[in-house]
């Protein structure tokens, strides 16, 4: 064969609570922002990023929805 036939090693840190943790923050970070962004977007009257924002709103909502409901696979 080409290759040697070793396991392969899994890499490190691949689901770690740190990982999952940071992603969280990002989600609620992301929410705050869409909030800020959507009232600039309807503030100064421009359609593009109120959808957006909108739709970064509803996005991370969806998330921790998800996360509270049990659907995101948290690693033990």
């Amino acid at each position: 064969m080409r290759y040697a036939e070793t396991p392969l090693i899994e890499p490190l840190y691949v689901q770690s609570d740190s990982l999952h943790h940071m992603l969280l923050f990002t989600v609620v970070l992301a929410f705050f922002i869409g909030i800020a962004l959507f009232w600039l977007g309807r503030h100064g009257r421009v359609l593009w990023l109120t959808v957006w924002s909108a739709g970064l709103v509803l996005g991370s909502v969806a998330y921790v929805f998800a996360y509270l409901a049990g659907w995101v696979r948290v690693p033990t």
